[in-house]
C-alpha cells in the first residue's frame, strides 16, 4: 500500500509590488480593494500606501522605475497632473484629460499613463440606473479639478452631448473647455453657488469637490422630491454620507457614493497592473469576474 501522498501547496502566480500614491495618503481605501483582487486572482502582490508630494514625484519615478518587481501605482492628489510629463507613453484619454491616476510599470523599466477614474464613473453612475435623457438635460459637474476632467469624458462615453460646470469662478473651468469640445460636448458654465437651485434641471450629477468642501449647500436644496430619479456621485466618500449626500436624499434624488466610482476605477487597475503576470484579471471569464469585483466591494462594506 503505498503512502499517502501529502499536499502540495499552492504558489502565488507571480510576486510584485504596487501601491496607491498622494498626499495626504493615510485614508486611502486602495489598499482593500487591491488585496481583495489580488487575493481572488492567487498573486502575490503586495500593495502598500506611499505619502508622496508634487515636488518629489520626478525623483520617484525615475528612480522607482528601475526597480524590479514594481508593476505599477495608483494615482491621487496632488499627482494626477504632476505626473504626465515623465511618462514614456499615455493613453488617448490621458493626453486628452491632461490628468492620470495610473502608471504601468513595464518590464523594461518605462511608464505608460492611464486614467480608470473615467471608467470608475461611467459604472458608478450605471449601477444607479442613468441613462442618457432623451429630454436633452445635461449632466451637471460640481468643480473643475482633475476629476472635473475624467467626469466630462464620462458624460461623453454615457452617450450625453451637454454638460453644465459648476465653478467658484470662470478661471478654475477654464481648463476644461480643451476637454469638453475635444468630445464634441457643448458646456455652459454656471457660478457654483446656483448648483442647489438648478439641480432639478439636471439628468444627473456628479461632485468632484474634496470632502466637505460641498457641506454648505446641503440645506439649500428644496425637499420637496424636485430631485427624485436624478442620481448624484459624490466622489468625496470620507466622511460619509457626506452632508451633500445627505441634503440631495432629503430632496428626493438618489445619491451613489464615491466608494463605487473608486472601487469601478481599481478594478480596470487590476486589469492593467496584471496584464503581464500569469493571472491577468482582464483574461478570467464573465463569472470570475463577477466574483473578483464582488470581493472588492465586501472589502469596502459595500
Amino acid at each position: 500500500m503505498s503512502a499517502p501522498t501529502t499536499p502540495v501547496p499552492m504558489t502565488p502566480a507571480r510576486t510584485g509590488r504596487a501601491a496607491v500614491l498622494g498626499h495626504p495618503i493615510g485614508h486611502s481605501k486602495s489598499p482593500l480593494l487591491h488585496a481583495a483582487a489580488y487575493e481572488h486572482l492567487g498573486l502575490a502582490i503586495d500593495y502598500t500606501r506611499i505619502d508622496l508630494q508634487e515636488n518629489g514625484a520626478r525623483e520617484f519615478l525615475s528612480a522607482r522605475a528601475q526597480e524590479s518587481g514594481w508593476l505599477g501605482w495608483s494615482v491621487t492628489m496632488p499627482l494626477k497632473a504632476a505626473m504626465v510629463p515623465h511618462m514614456a507613453e499615455t493613453s488617448s484619454r490621458v493626453e486628452t484629460l491632461g490628468v492620470l491616476n495610473t502608471v504601468i510599470c513595464r518590464a523594461d523599466g518605462t511608464l505608460r499613463g492611464e486614467n480608470t477614474d473615467v471608467d470608475g464613473i461611467v459604472e458608478a453612475l450605471r449601477e444607479a440606473g442613468l441613462a442618457p435623457s432623451s429630454s436633452g438635460r445635461p449632466v451637471g459637474i460640481l468643480g473643475a479639478g482633475a476629476t472635473a476632467s475624467a467626469a466630462v469624458a464620462a458624460a461623453a462615453e454615457l452617450g450625453f452631448s451637454d454638460v453644465a460646470v459648476y465653478a467658484r469662478s470662470p478661471e478654475r473651468a477654464a481648463p476644461l473647455n480643451t476637454v469638453v469640445e475635444s468630445f464634441g460636448l457643448n458646456m455652459s458654465l454656471r457660478p457654483s453657488a446656483e448648483f442647489p437651485a438648478e439641480s432639478s434641471g439636471l439628468s444627473a450629477a456628479i461632485s468632484t469637490l474634496p470632502p466637505r468642501a460641498a457641506d454648505p449647500m446641503a440645506d439649500q436644496f428644496v425637499a420637496d422630491g424636485a430631485l427624485t430619479g436624478i442620481p448624484l456621485l459624490d466622489v468625496a466618500y470620507d466622511p460619509w454620507p457626506s452632508q451633500l449626500a445627505l441634503g440631495w436624499e432629503r430632496a428626493g434624488g438618489t445619491v451613489v457614493s464615491g466608494l463605487v466610482m473608486l472601487l469601478h476605477q481599481a478594478v480596470r487597475q487590476v486589469e492593467l497592473f496584471t496584464d503581464a503576470t500569469t493571472a491577468p484579471a482582464a483574461a478570467q471569464a464573465e463569472a470570475d469576474r463577477a466574483a473578483m469585483v464582488h470581493q472588492m466591494r465586501s472589502a469596502l462594506g459595500l
